[in-house]
């Protein structure tokens, strides 16, 4: 029901924000706005609507923080720094279809907390059909039911996107509903509870829906 719930959610919001880009790149239209006359803008920074959602009771909220300080080299490559922070209850491994996803029986003996800083580099394929790869390396700390430290250790995190870009207000902002593709083929081992749950499950994270709001200065 959660799944079914938050895939609704995501189509309703591409489909609103779709609409909302095009009734204004039609106002601008008849206002006389040429969309190729805006200025070209070098920067953006964007987040994903993810740290807006940070509102789960605390025994399923992830306290995730996620930042993208881009760099347009021209109209069709962006490269930004990415910057991620979040705590997880549960293995990331754990499939959007299966029935144990939040469930209690796969939950963590504790918390593991990630953060990191790493490199995106973005592609427009096709009007706003983009392709987009990132690499984050994550420092991981894994805690125990009463917030204690137990150990660190690290893991190499890699993500394949496609998703469309949507500019709005004279490409002074933009939205990007996208799907994600999820690996970590380098990742350290945790206390022994923690590996038990990992244990069951993948080491990728299959066609993850997301949406970026972003501005371009």
């Amino acid at each position: 029901m959660k799944i079914r719930n938050f895939a609704t959610t995501l189509f309703l919001t591409i489909v609103f924000s779709t609409a909302i880009s095009q009734n204004i790149q039609e106002k601008e239209s008849r206002k006389g706005i040429d969309n190729d006359s805006i200025p070209f803008r070098k920067f953006s920074f964007s987040t994903t609507w993810l740290t807006f959602g940070n509102f789960e009771s605390e025994e399923k909220n992830i306290h995730m923080w996620e930042f993208h300080i881009g760099y347009n080299i021209d109209s069709k490559n962006k490269i930004a720094i990415k910057i991620a922070s979040w705590k997880l209850f549960e293995p990331m491994g754990i499939p959007m279809w299966d029935p144990l996803l939040m469930n209690k029986s796969e939950f963590y003996p504790g918390r593991l907390k990630e953060r990191g800083i790493g490199f995106t580099y973005q592609r427009l394929i096709w009007k706003g059909l983009f392709a987009q790869a990132e690499i984050l390396p994550l420092w991981k700390s894994y805690f125990d039911e009463n917030n204690k430290k137990l150990i660190d250790g690290f893991k190499l995190y890699v993500t394949y996107h496609v998703g469309y870009h949507i500019p709005m207000f004279k490409k002074r902002l933009f939205l990007e509903p996208q799907i994600h593709c999820n690996f970590w083929h380098i990742d350290t081992k945790g206390p022994q509870g923690f590996e038990e749950k990992e244990s069951k499950w993948n080491n990728y994270f299959l066609f993850e829906p997301n949406i970026f709001i972003g501005i371009n200065f």
